[in-house]
């Protein structure tokens, strides 16, 4: 060994790369599965493109192990995909996501499952600490002190063949998260809260928020005006655009827009020829199959009863002077998430601070489990005058108030 070598040890020899695990064979992809079977959980991500479409197009899925990582190839000729369906499936093997929605509503639509049991790394985040909504990149940032590359993120992955920067990057996204799941598992469970992130797991991998049901799509235009004639003939139009975007699998607004909808529900046309007159309906519409299927719609909008329209939940009524008490729930819930290092986002909306303003039983999450025992309890006791808010040398503190006290200063009032 030259003297140079032995200064700073042994030559380094490169090594290569083993070749990356594409799968594009049914058999292959069944063999893969029937390994990752036996984890003890999985990282799943998904690449997919939708801008023209209704339905996403399912282009890429990368899956890893502790000691297994693959790209399988959806669009390749005669691929079965049913084998990752049946792991995704298994209530055996965890499904280690970040930001799970829209991949579920994938696996939803192409596969009929839902990922059972499933941990989404971003909501986990938030019962750590990482606060709102914390992105891919920067939560591993954090965990790993690793930068991820985010060059192919705009990436067409319809496109064939993929380069092997591009499918570096989508396979980083699941070998990344693996020591990432690992370490925030870790502080999670070090800080009790497991079961906070399995009650939210149940929510988010429930199978009815993936369903697309027509006669609800009318919530996506977030209506004001609370006129059952109103919300009746939305409700029917809107059921039509979701109905013809899906057989024709377009866009919902390439069919047609939502400011569209909203005007021919206000002002319903009587005919074909007052519906083509109406702006933003194109040439020669009206005349045609989508203009007499909406037609038809409008119809049935118009035929509906009142007592059977949709209604729209009216916001809370605050009672008079409850603006400064709102403002005090706000600022107890920024302390308390603050300390106990948790998501606000997480803990209380400000509908349900609305609610427990307006009403001390309200039905609201904040006043439910574990948000009740971080959050609920102390601002029904704020409320009732139980405790107050103080600065202390810059930080805010809660402050016990006597009975005796709350008492006079109520009859005070």
């Amino acid at each position: 060994m030259s003297r140079l070598a032995s200064a700073f040890g042994p030559s380094r020899i490169p090594v290569e790369k083993p070749p990356m695990n594409i799968i594009n064979k049914t058999d292959a992809l069944a063999a893969l599965c029937g390994r990752l079977a036996d984890a003890d959980y999985v990282t799943v991500d998904t690449e997919f493109m939708r801008e023209s479409t209704f339905w996403p197009i399912l282009c890429l899925v990368q899956v890893a192990g502790p000691d297994d990582e693959a790209i399988i190839d959806p669009l390749a000729d005669g691929i079965d995909l049913s084998p990752l369906y049946d792991l995704i499936g298994n209530d055996n093997v965890l499904k280690v996501m970040h930001a799970a929605k829209q991949d579920i509503e994938i696996f939803h639509h192409e596969g009929g499952v839902t990922p059972k049991p499933l941990f989404d790394t971003q909501i986990a985040a938030m019962v750590a600490g990482f606060g709102d909504q914390v992105g891919y990149e920067t939560l591993i940032s954090k965990l790993t002190n690793v930068r991820p590359d985010k060059g192919s993120r705009f990436t067409d992955w319809s496109q064939r063949p993929l380069t092997d920067a591009q499918l570096e990057y989508a396979l980083a996204d699941v070998t990344h998260l693996r020591p990432a799941y690992e370490k925030l598992r870790r502080q999670i469970e070090k800080s009790g809260r497991l079961e906070w992130i399995e009650e939210e797991m149940v929510k988010v991998a429930d199978p009815k928020i993936y369903e697309v049901v027509p006669e609800e799509s009318w919530r996506r235009l977030k209506p004001k005006r609370n006129q059952p004639k109103y919300l009746a003939m939305l409700q029917a139009v809107a059921a039509w655009r979701d109905r013809e975007a899906m057989d024709r699998n377009l866009p919902r607004n390439r069919l047609m827009r939502d400011d569209v909808l909203a005007q021919i529900a206000a002002r319903p046309p009587e005919d074909e020829h007052s519906l083509q007159r109406m702006r933003g309906i194109p040439k020669n519409f009206a005349s045609g199959r989508l203009g007499q299927g909406l037609l038809a719609a409008i119809s049935e909008g118009r035929a509906m009863p009142n007592d059977r329209a949709p209604t729209i939940t009216e916001p809370v009524s605050l009672p008079p002077g409850t603006g400064a008490l709102m403002d005090l729930l706000k600022v107890l819930l920024k302390f308390k998430c603050d300390t106990r290092q948790v998501a606000q986002k997480l803990v209380a909306t400000v509908a349900d601070l609305e609610s427990i303003a307006a009403a001390s039983d309200a039905d609201v999450p904040a006043l439910k489990g574990w948000r009740r025992d971080i959050f609920g309890n102390d601002a029904l006791r704020l409320k009732a005058g139980e405790i107050a808010l103080a600065a202390n040398h810059g930080k805010v503190q809660i402050i016990e108030i006597s009975p005796e006290r709350a008492a006079t200063e109520g009859a005070a009032e």
